[in-house]
């Protein structure tokens, strides 16, 4: 381990030795940029994908995304706030998540407002109107400056652009793809997601509609999810090589992978991201589909069990049966607390026989929420559900930390004294009895042990929590526990992961394309086995 500073923070960064990391140095990085034709078309997973190629080709890597739109955030070692996409990029460099990776993020609040994170910090909720008018130009500030300090620090930049390039309408207030491209003066890499149909379209249609200069930064073109045979598809990119002018730098099969998605579209069935149900499994967990959800990444672990059963659903029906009913964190507790009981979902919730809350989830399970400044929505006090002895009281405050827990109570089957990590992402402190974990204040249980609330995200990474739970839903269903062999290592997984992805870009993309597109000489050491 060793010193790193960046963007003004100290920390300690794993790895090769990395002297010539620390101090001043002059502006030298190159940049690639990973563009999409839209939302969730893999972009994300790509520029995963090139993290870790690269650093395996022994190149010092560091990711970016200049403005990102999600409430599925990750908490810094410096507490700040990130996208999760950028910390998976920065674990797929090996290197840990820093601010400067996302200097912008905006988290919605409702359909017409944000809060606004600059460079891991909350600096207000804003609507669209005003942010545009009153803090874009310290986001554009915050770009420009975490952009440079990454620059200094690496070989290269791999940059994620955010939706589409050519939204006609926001082009004049682009902070994501093309504008960012030229500030950094990247080469753009072009993704389309075959699966859903209408790549051509896709691809062609953006094309034509960047103006000349934006499209000359356009150096290839990446078909992605591809299912089948890629060789039956020689025709298509011929196709696109010919009306498009863009070299096809390959055709990625479609991946299925232990890694976690930032878009809420990995929610609907059928997505990359999520496991198929199996109407077979031997226990089920229900995670209700909250509008405002956050950090929905906090159980793909669980779901990864073998017979498990895990379901993101949005109606009280589809839920009937759940062994373990989840509420998962959101953006607006208060708001969704109004919309679970507009759908019916109070009987459901106190019926089930196990309930778990993390976060927002954790404080609608209690008896007040108290809101006096009106910071989640008009000023006031709000009935929770009143199945925990909870009261929780918002303020401006907000805590954004790395948390060491320890179970030190509730139900008997939890592993008494286990030492656990997660993160914490909040604004509001809640007064309750029956914990659970300590520190004090992050946790509550019910006297019979049947409601459980936690403010600690990643509870589910942990593998023995995560047996502890699994068996004892199997246990309620008179079925044998599984055997440790059963409950993988998270972190492990994602890093055969990562290793996979990387695997699938070498073999299937024109690496030698891919390397005089950046600037880069080549493999630096041979790769690694």
């Amino acid at each position: 381990m060793e010193n790193r500073v960046i963007g003004g923070y100290t920390f300690s960064w794993p790895g090769a030795p990395l002297s010539e990391f620390t101090g001043p140095r002059p502006l030298q990085g190159r940049t690639v940029m990973v563009q999409g034709t839209a939302s969730h078309v893999g972009k994300s997973w790509i520029a995963a994908g090139l993290c870790r190629l690269l650093v395996e080709d022994g190149w010092r890597v560091l990711p970016f995304k200049g403005q990102n739109m999600s409430n599925n955030a990750a908490v810094t070692a410096d507490g700040g706030e990130i996208g999760r996409a950028q910390a998976l990029q920065a674990e797929a460099a090996g290197v840990p998540p820093h601010t400067d990776m996302n200097p912008v993020l905006l988290k919605p609040t409702g359909n017409l407002s944000s809060q606004v994170v600059l460079q891991g910090r909350p600096i207000g909720v804003y609507r669209a109107s005003a942010y545009y008018a009153e803090a874009r130009p310290l986001a554009q500030a915050a770009i420009r400056e975490s952009l440079h300090r990454l620059r200094c620090q690496a070989d290269i930049v791999v940059i994620e652009g955010a939706g589409s390039p050519v939204e006609l309408n926001l082009r004049d207030r682009d902070l994501a793809n093309m504008a960012l491209a030229e500030l950094a003066d990247a080469p753009v890499l072009l993704v389309a997601d075959i699966d859903r149909g209408g790549v051509f379209a896709s691809l062609l249609g953006t094309l034509d509609l960047l103006r000349p200069h934006e499209r000359a930064r356009v150096r290839g073109v990446l078909v992605n999810r591809f299912r089948g045979d890629p060789s039956l598809f020689a025709d298509g990119v011929r196709i696109l090589e010919e009306r498009g002018g863009v070299p096809v730098l390959g055709v990625i099969p479609w991946l299925d992978l232990a890694l976690p998605e930032e878009d809420g579209v990995a929610l609907q069935p059928g997505e990359p991201g999520r496991r198929p149900e199996s109407a077979a499994a031997d226990v089920f967990v229900a995670v209700v589909h909250l509008p405002r959800i956050s950090n929905f990444t906090d159980f793909g672990a669980l779901g990864a069990v073998p017979g498990v059963r895990l379901c993101f659903v949005d109606r009280p029906a589809e839920a009937a049966g759940a062994d373990l009913l989840i509420l998962p964190g959101t953006k607006n507790t208060v708001a969704d607390l109004g919309w679970l009981r507009r759908q019916g979902w109070e009987a459901a919730i106190a019926g089930a026989p196990l309930v778990l809350g993390v976060c927002g989830g954790m404080q609608m399970l209690g008896r007040q929420l108290r809101d006096p400044e009106g910071r989640e929505d008009l000023a006031g006090t709000t009935p929770g559900l009143g199945l925990l002895d909870l009261v929780t009281t918002f303020s401006a405050t907000k805590r954004t930390v790395e948390t060491e827990a320890t179970v030190v109570g509730g139900p008997a089957w939890l592993p008494a004294g286990h030492r656990l990590r997660g993160y914490e992402i909040r604004a509001g402190r809640s007064e309750t009895a029956g914990e659970w974990l300590t520190p004090a204040g992050l946790s509550a249980a019910s006297p019979d042990g049947r409601v459980l609330g936690s403010y600690l995200h990643g509870l589910f990474d942990d593998r023995v929590l995560r047996a502890a739970f699994v068996n004892r839903l199997r246990e309620r269903r008179g079925l044998p526990p599984l055997p440790e062999t059963a409950f993988g290592d998270a972190a492990q997984e994602r890093q055969e992961s990562l290793h996979q992805l990387a695997a699938a870009l070498r073999r299937h993309m024109d690496c030698a394309a891919l390397y005089r597109i950046c600037g880069l000489a080549g493999r630096r050491t041979p790769q690694p086995p």
